[in-house]
């Protein structure tokens, strides 16, 4: 029996399309910036892939509670855009 790969928790094409957006909107940098360290790992720089990168599990919730697991659960990078205007407002 060949283990199971974890199934991705949204497809690169998101990562991608959220990421350009982020840049087009220079505002937005800095609130980007604070979000990526508070969510990142305890100490991501020790362990592979070395990037400060959130828990996957904690991902995999986050998404799961606001798109859903059915067939039409897609995620939009508009949405991380939202997310991020939203937190620079509160800060």
């Amino acid at each position: 029996m060949s283990p199971s790969r974890p199934r991705p928790i949204a497809p690169l094409s998101f990562w991608v399309r959220s990421a350009l957006l982020v840049l087009a909107r220079p505002a937005l940098w800095s609130t980007a910036a604070r979000q990526i360290a508070r969510l990142a790992r305890p100490h991501w720089w020790r362990r592979a892939p070395y990037l400060p990168l959130p828990d996957a599990e904690y991902l995999r919730f986050r998404f799961e509670t606001q798109y859903g697991t059915g067939p039409g659960a897609r995620p939009e990078p508009a949405d991380v855009v939202a997310y991020l205007d939203w937190c620079r407002e509160l800060s």
